[in-house]
């Protein structure tokens, strides 16, 4: 057990500080999700002054109890904390304990099972924009925080209209997709458009590849158009590859073969081939993944926990550069534990993960050394007809004022 837990810290501090996205500072802390509405496919968006909730859950690898305290800040637009005092942003106390958890049943690996609601009780939230849940270990400290997640919340005052075409600026090879949309602002007060507004674009939530500084096109009468930016081309890349642990009894889609070496389940993937030659369609679900256990009745504190085996077959090493795993469960992270490493006996890129049961989307991305966005022409390829989501963020912030609003936002899929 000591040799996992030295593994898996190696693997933590490895990586690279990216505020906008979950950041686990801990390896006891494993399957942190962050979940708006009960609707694990939606994004974590809540609506300010309306029944909207947002749950923060997470699993520590003991049945220890430990007494987490959580504290939330607020952010401008790139994540960076706002210049607003704490009772500006918030109704209540900040800096409270998380006080709903239970420990697993009858899995291989002990866990609690911890969760947090917003707004609750002890703190409601006063003002849209990101903001950043930070939780800690009350016995180590605020400076020692565990992990921490992002969310936003949104007070509609725009509408944004959008769509996504493989007709692009750059090529008629059917390899990107490009987004256009426009922002309708009637009564809402925008007096310097190119200065006051800032829009972010996600394709399938990824924080790797997001734009940002975002000019618009067009400033008409009540409108902001956001047309033929070459800024909004994207690689179209492929569905994600898809994987399911729902039983230790049968191996499920994607899996090859599932193994008891104790004290631990293994789960050996299927071999994965390049898809550069060909499109792979799928119902996929754009790199999320769902926690289950077919015979659980409580999937958060019966599912067990597995050490997944990933495999990229791959002829030889790259001269340069790195394959990472991306999906939801890497949280973006393009660090040891997500890196790949090449197997001469196999001629494969092989990697592990340990996780929670459920079913699961990811795909293989290449790194240019000195790059932090991944790409996927290498091994998943490039096709216009893979379905993928864009989110569309807007905030504004007139003059004078001290943090961005978030005031618009639309979730648009191609056709």
């Amino acid at each position: 057990m000591k040799k996992i837990w030295i593994l898996l810290f190696v693997c933590i501090i490895c990586g690279e500080m990216h505020a906008q996205r979950t950041e686990v500072h801990t390896p006891h802390i494993r399957t942190v999700q962050v979940i708006a509405n009960n609707d694990y496919m939606a994004p974590a968006v809540i609506r300010l002054g309306e029944n909207e909730s947002v749950e923060i859950s997470f699993d520590h690898l003991t049945h220890d109890y430990h007494r987490y305290q959580y504290i939330l800040t607020h952010c401008n637009a790139d994540w960076t904390p706002s210049d607003i005092s704490e009772t500006e942003y918030l109704d209540g106390f900040n800096d409270n304990p998380i006080e709903d958890y239970d420990i697993s049943v009858n899995t291989t690996l002990p866990y609690t099972h911890y969760r947090l609601t917003l707004p609750n009780d002890q703190v409601q939230l006063k003002l849209s924009g990101n903001y950043r849940l930070t939780v800690y270990d009350d016995a180590e400290g605020k400076d020692k925080p565990a992990f921490s997640a992002c969310f936003r919340v949104l007070e509609k005052e725009v509408n944004v209209s959008a769509q996504v075409s493989s007709d692009t600026e750059i090529d008629r090879n059917k390899t990107h997709q490009q987004v256009s949309f426009s922002i309708q602002y009637k009564g809402y007060p925008i007096r310097n458009p190119q200065n006051e507004v800032k829009v972010h674009v996600l394709q399938d939530n990824r924080t790797d590849n997001w734009v940002t500084n975002l000019k618009p096109s067009y400033v008409g009468p009540d409108q902001l158009r956001y047309e033929h930016n070459r800024a909004l081309i994207f690689p179209a890349g492929n569905e994600y590859r898809r994987f399911e642990m729902v039983s230790t009894r049968y191996a499920s889609q994607g899996v090859e073969s599932i193994r008891y070496h104790a004290p631990y389940y293994h789960v050996t993937l299927r071999p994965a081939e390049p898809r550069i030659l060909n499109y792979s369609y799928d119902q996929d679900q754009n790199g999320r993944f769902v926690i289950r256990y077919d015979e659980a009745v409580n999937n958060n504190t019966e599912a067990d926990y597995f050490f997944v085996h990933f495999s990229l077959l791959w002829e030889n090493p790259l001269s340069e550069g790195d394959f990472y795993l991306q999906g939801a469960f890497t949280y973006d992270n393009f660090n040891e534990e997500s890196r790949l490493k090449y197997n001469p006996e196999t001629h494969a890129y092989e990697g592990n993960q340990l996780l929670k049961q459920g079913a699961y989307n990811y795909q293989y991305l290449y790194v240019a050394p000195g790059s932090r966005s991944g790409s996927t022409a290498q091994a998943e390829g490039n096709y216009y007809e893979t379905e993928n989501e864009y989110l569309i963020l807007v905030y504004h912030r007139a003059f004078g004022e001290r943090y961005d609003r978030l005031i618009g936002m639309q979730l648009v899929v191609n056709d």
